[in-house]
């Protein structure tokens, strides 16, 4: 079990586990790393995984190797890649099991969406780390680069750890929605200071640091001064034999010599040494044998020195080397994780809901994903299909037509830079051939951006056990049985599906196909026989949760005796056989099976009359027809031959024929309405989202004018209470100033007149004023409040509101004042 520390509190190792799940978590995640890494699979030793040969055969014909090899480039490390085609050729995961893999996908595409928690390994060298786990295990000193690496791991997990708690700082959300990975990153165990220890004495380039070292320090300080001595030893004998030309000084093993390129002797004595390249000769010079042979002393006591610091990290390392051998599979694992998001979103794929039938319902992945672990009835309309493939794209092709287009850019990148250049220094008149090579690149590169994979759409019902498909050679019937094929396996294993809508697709708990002409030569079997005793054997070992994919079958044999075999094999498969089984066929009397039998549904590769193209789509419902006669007709094949072959084609399949015509006619108006539609409600689901805008940017905007408003009359009201008490005080003013006492007893009588209007005055200026004093204690402002106190001139916050003495303490600055109400504004 792993210690837990507080973060950053006198401990260096850091270690944060949320919940005790945490823990079991990560100790199962960084164990299915170390059992992939381990894990590899190949045509030697498939019976290891209990991989049945049909079952292997199967997918060595949908090229599922080929996915795996695609899949594993996206992986940063080389045990990622490694690790990622283990995981892919692991085919007995449980239902549970593949939706634990896509719900760490999923985690992974948030995350690399997040872009801070993006799972980039790609500067860690996870071989190394491995080799020095190892080295630790038996005791013997790290190499410097090990230590390096170790360091590299421990600090890319703990920048990953930080980002993710700063993300779930930002917004808890983030941990759920990286669940499953967010309690694997946040309980990664960090040991601070052997990454600290591993900087001090460790350089760049994998080497022991002088300061490593009192003792490393001081022997090679004796080093370079050996080094040193004998350098300039070795000059002095080169400038003192003259006589002898091109001497230079090289070093043999260490030993430090003196090269000549002729064959004459020296005029020093010396020990002759031979001479790797036999031209010349070689010779350490006796004089120099004492300072060679201190400082291979002195070079071996470096090494020793060196070994002891190494074996002090070593140590270091075994105090806490199940935690980082943990972290280390658990990065690998990551990086799996990783290479199949990353996959998803290069081609984009889209997440499929994976269902599990069965007799009480279907059981999805979102019910699993939303903790509900039990088989529920789901909403009739989402499981009408069994199979929901909109738009489906073979992922190998896809991977393909993504390569020749970016070798068709860059072979034109590099052309228009090798032109410029050559131009520089070539005739105007070899420019117009130049053109031409580009003018062709630019073509080629513009028609692979048009010309793209045509996907395909697979919609299979429910009660449908058995889809059979018709049409020409050539018609994209096989592509469509491999591109179903490995969805269905993509899905299992974890990665997104390569369709452009949301995907419904059955666990199937395993693929049998059998596609193509595989001969088996080593069992002297013929074409015919080797289908049969594929198809036998897939026959008996597919399960009721089987998906089997038959290419032409009943075909290489009597075509009366193959239709019939065809019928009865597609008929023992309804019955007894696989959850769905899709063939192809030429064979017209397959066709009627429907007709007979609920469980069978037809299906055809449309067929452009007018081009004498397939248009590779798909038509449901409707059984293929014979065009053979038609396009011989159109091609120019004389009217007598033709007329002829329809007669012997008999009247009654002609019938058929004009029959299948209108119904693909019928079809095909059926299928443009309903593209009509869609297109209408995608408009008018636009339109709905311009209207909540508008009438959000309604909304805010009247806020906006109403709060104007409010504000405009509020400083309305301030200023005409502002001029109100001006007026007041003015009227206080005068009402106080001393009387003359010159005046005349006239004058004195006017005074007492003028007095008595006065009185009169204050009296209705004091109601005035206590009118103003109620209104002010209606309104009188609250503590927090700032206003603007006009002895200073200055705006100041209100601490204190005295509503009976209407006073008011306010603070302005470092100042604290009591003021009356009049001497404020609000």
């Amino acid at each position: 079990m792993l210690s837990c520390a507080p973060f950053g509190v006198g401990n260096p190792i850091v270690s944060l586990f949320p919940t005790p799940h945490a823990t079991l978590t990560l100790t199962k995640f960084s164990n299915r790393a170390n059992f992939l890494k381990r894990s590899s699979i190949s045509s030697a030793n498939y019976q290891s995984h209990k991989i049945s040969q049909a079952h292997y055969d199967s997918l060595r014909i949908l090229e599922w190797d080929k996915l795996c090899d695609s899949v594993a480039s996206f992986a940063r490390t080389s045990l990622g890649r490694e690790a990622t085609k283990a995981q892919l050729w692991y085919l007995n995961q449980t239902y549970e099991e593949s939706l634990r893999l896509l719900d760490e996908t999923n985690a992974a595409v948030e995350m690399r969406k997040h872009g801070a928690c993006c799972l980039d390994f790609s500067g860690l060298n996870v071989v190394l780390v491995q080799s020095a786990i190892q080295h630790a295990r038996r005791s013997s000193p790290l190499d410097g680069n090990e230590a390096l690496a170790v360091a590299a791991l421990l600090q890319c997990a703990e920048v990953l750890q930080n980002n993710l708690k700063v993300a779930i700082k930002e917004d808890a959300d983030w941990y759920t929605r990286f669940m499953p990975l967010s309690p694997v990153i946040m309980g990664f165990v960090i040991n601070r200071s052997l990454v600290k220890q591993i900087q001090q004495v460790i350089e760049e380039d994998g080497s022991v640091k002088d300061s490593a070292s009192p003792t490393l320090k001081r022997l090679r300080n004796q080093v370079r001064t050996l080094e040193g001595k004998i350098n300039q030893l070795m000059n002095s004998l080169i400038r003192d034999d003259s006589e002898t030309p091109s001497l230079e000084v090289s070093t043999v093993d260490g030993r430090w010599c003196i090269k000549s390129s002729a064959s004459e002797l020296t005029s020093f004595k010396g020990l002759l040494l031979p001479s790797s390249s036999g031209i010349g000769s070689i010779v350490e010079p006796l004089s120099a044998i004492p300072l060679n042979d201190e400082l291979q002393r002195t070079r071996a006591l470096v090494s020793e020195a060196e070994a002891e610091v190494l074996l002090t990290l070593t140590e270091k390392m075994q105090m806490d080397l199940d935690n980082i051998e943990q972290l280390s599979n658990s990065i690998i694992q990551l990086d799996v994780v990783n290479a199949r998001a990353t996959y998803g979103l290069a081609f984009g794929g889209t997440c499929p809901n994976l269902f599990l039938p069965g007799g009480l319902g279907f059981f999805t992945s979102d019910t699993y994903l939303s903790g509900n672990r039990h088989p529920q009835q789901s909403d009739p309309s989402k499981n009408e299909w069994v199979l929901y493939l909109p738009k489906a794209y073979h992922p190998l092709l896809l991977h393909q037509h993504r390569q020749n287009l970016q070798k068709a850019r860059k072979d034109l990148k590099i052309a228009t830079m090798e032109i410029k250049r050559k131009l520089q220094g070539e005739y105007v008149t070899q420019k117009a051939g130049k053109n031409i090579d580009i003018s062709s690149l630019e073509l080629k590169a513009i028609e692979l951006e048009q010309v793209k994979p045509i996907p395909v759409d697979f919609f299979i019902a429910q009660k449908t056990r058995v889809l059979v498909i018709t049409g020409p050679n050539t018609g994209g019937k096989t592509i469509c049985l491999k591109t179903v094929g490995l969805a269905a396996m993509m899905a299992k294993s974890g990665l997104h599906v390569l369709c452009s809508e949301s995907v419904q697709i059955p666990w199937f708990d395993s693929v049998f196909a059998d596609i193509g002409d595989e001969q088996s030569l080593t069992q002297s079997l013929s074409t015919f026989s080797g289908h049969l005793k594929h198809i036998s054997d897939i026959q008996s070992q597919s399960t009721s949760h089987s998906l089997v994919l038959l290419d032409e079958v009943g075909a290489g044999t009597n075509p009366h005796e193959g239709a019939a075999l065809g019928m009865s094999l597609l008929e023992s498969f309804a019955e007894t056989g696989a959850l769905l089984t899709i063939a192809t066929t030429h064979h017209g009397e397959l066709k009627t099976l429907k007709y007979s039998n609920d469980a069978f549904e037809n299906a055809c590769m449309e067929f452009d009359d007018v081009k004498l193209k397939p248009t590779y789509r798909i038509l449901w419902g409707v059984p293929g027809r014979s065009n053979a006669i038609n396009i011989a007709e159109r091609l120019g094949l004389p009217g007598k031959v033709v007329d002829n072959a329809r007669e012997l084609y008999g009247a009654a399949s002609a019938g058929i024929d004009e029959v299948i015509i209108d119904m693909e006619r019928l079809k095909q108006g059926f299928q443009k309405l309903l593209y009509e539609g869609q297109h209408h409600l995608m408009l008018s689901r636009e339109s709905y989202e311009k209207l909540l805008v508008a009438k959000r940017k309604t909304m805010e905007h009247s806020n906006d004018q109403r709060l104007r408003k409010m504000r405009e009359i509020s400083e309305a009201a301030a200023m005409a209470r502002s001029i109100l008490h001006k007026k007041v005080r003015q009227h206080r003013a005068s009402l106080v100033q001393p009387l003359q006492p010159t005046l005349t007893h006239k004058s004195q009588h006017k005074l007492e007149t003028n007095g008595q209007r006065t009185t009169d005055d204050k009296h209705q200026m004091e109601r005035s004023a206590s009118f103003l004093s109620s209104s002010e204690k209606f309104e009188l402002p609250k503590v927090g409040n700032v206003v603007f106190v006009s002895s200073l001139g200055k705006k100041a916050t209100v601490l204190k509101v005295e509503p009976s003495k209407e006073e008011i303490v306010v603070q302005a600055g470092n100042m604290k004042l009591k003021l009356k109400l009049d001497d404020i504004k609000t």
